[in-house]
């Protein structure tokens, strides 16, 4: 396919951080022709981009965004998208996330995280000219007692949803030496905002108040977690994209809370008492007390910094998930999120 757009391929673009990212990428450059592949497994939701499909609707062509539903597993689908679209651009979002069923179902993980990773990548290869972005986590480092973790710092991963994603960096690495695939790694921290799944701390909590229900904390929740708004870290991915260096890694840093920190923020937006809200279940194997990475490197070289401050922003937050009720509500209606929360819920690790 040719003609005056640059062909960008997302891959997981329906989740919480790629449909932002493909927001943040439709509304700022209309030069950019978006291919969101989304397997569209249970975080994946084709509501979360119903604006930028109106939008793309009513546009001559109508072609700047297309969604097209399939596995980064599946090798011949991705032949067949490169073959038609000859991507600039691959920004790598697809992935299982979620450490608490890492625990449950290792072997999605390395099936998606890895494999497809691999399966990515090893195409990416086949058709020069394509660079890869691959989005990867600040839990690769492990737990970080004191201090920062560096871009250099020795990976450590504590869990199985972890370790798939250091296994993953691993093989883009790999490939960045071997091949001189062109790919530039990005470490994030936990990012929050809207159209997050609600097994995630935030839209969990707030939905678990609204609903009258309890918020299952794993242990003593004096867990320290680096907190990053979604859309800081858009914009930290699109300076990466455009201005980064190739065969780099960049952290992206967020704010220092514990999750009990963070509950009393939506407590107090809310307007409700904690205490009436909390229930400590038994703490998480493999779990990490802490959380920080250092972003001087991007903040130095690219110029980065976050907009959002959390204490600010986590009004406008939860507001989102009160004015949103429907869209959580046919969420945590589904069998797949009660048979996880049942067992999330109650610690049943086993």
């Amino acid at each position: 396919m040719s003609d005056n757009y640059t062909n960008i391929l997302i891959t997981g673009g329906c989740g919480f951080i790629g449909s932002n990212f493909i927001r943040h990428l439709f509304f700022k450059y209309p030069e950019y022709r978006i291919v969101n592949l989304d397997a569209l497994t249970y975080a994946g939701n084709k509501e979360n981009l119903i604006d930028v499909q109106e939008k793309v609707a009513k546009e001559p062509g109508g072609d700047r965004y297309t969604f097209i539903l399939g596995n980064v597993c599946d090798k011949d689908l991705l032949d067949k998208i490169f073959q038609e679209y000859r991507f600039k651009y691959v920004v790598h979002f697809a992935a299982e996330t979620h450490v608490d069923r890492s625990i449950f179902n290792v072997s999605d993980f390395i099936e998606t995280n890895i494999n497809g990773t691999r399966n990515l990548i090893e195409t990416i290869r086949k058709y020069p000219g394509t660079q890869l972005v691959h989005i990867s986590t600040d839990e690769v480092y492990g737990d970080v007692p004191i201090g920062f973790s560096n871009e250099e710092t020795l990976l450590n991963p504590s869990n199985p949803y972890a370790a798939s994603k250091a296994g993953a960096e691993m093989l883009v690495k790999s490939y960045m030496r071997t091949f001189a695939t062109p790919a530039i790694i990005v470490r994030g921290s936990n990012n929050y905002g809207p159209y997050q799944y609600p097994e995630k701390l935030i839209p969990l909590a707030v939905s678990n108040i609204i609903e009258g229900k309890l918020i299952p904390i794993h242990g003593n929740g004096q867990q320290i977690r680096s907190w990053l708004h979604v859309l800081d870290f858009c914009a930290a991915i699109d300076l990466i994209i455009h201005q980064g260096t190739i065969f780099e890694t960049y952290n992206v840093a967020g704010e220092e809370k514990s999750v009990l920190e963070i509950l009393e923020l939506i407590a107090k937006s809310l307007q409700v008492e904690l205490a009436k809200h909390r229930n400590h279940i038994g703490g998480r194997p493999g779990g990490d007390m802490r959380y920080a990475v250092d972003s001087s490197k991007l903040e130095k070289q690219l110029s980065w910094q976050r907009n959002y401050v959390l204490e600010e922003s986590i009004d406008d937050v939860v507001a989102w998930y009160l004015n949103n009720k429907s869209w959580w509500q046919k969420v945590k209606q589904t069998k797949e999120y009660a048979n996880l929360y049942e067992r999330q819920s109650k610690a049943q690790w086993n």
